[in-house]
């Protein structure tokens, strides 16, 4: 399938990846808006985790854009994945089961 196709099966929910890819076991999703409570609220269930907290401060909510992440072939989840223009054109997209 083509991108286009790929990125509907994204916003789906699915995992997407190009059978071409090198690296195999790799895999895109999209990751959905995040909206997090401050690190200091006292609400509870998740909230922004001390890590975050030391960049935006303790008490600033999060609320994070959807994004693309990728899977890599090494084992790691990679935030912010962007695609080339290669794989925009490409038509060998496949959704992973």
């Amino acid at each position: 399938m083509n991108f286009g196709a790929a990125l509907l099966a994204l916003k789906d929910g699915n995992k997407v990846a190009r059978e071409s890819w090198n690296g195999k076991g790799q895999w895109v999703v999209l990751m959905p808006e995040l909206n997090l409570p401050p690190h200091n609220s006292q609400e509870p269930g998740a909230k922004v985790n001390d890590r975050t907290a030391k960049h935006i401060g303790v008490d600033t909510p999060l609320r994070s854009q959807p994004y693309f992440a990728i899977w890599t072939a090494q084992g790691n989840w990679q935030p912010g994945w962007v695609p080339s223009t290669s794989d925009a054109l490409a038509e060998d997209w496949t959704v992973i089961l």
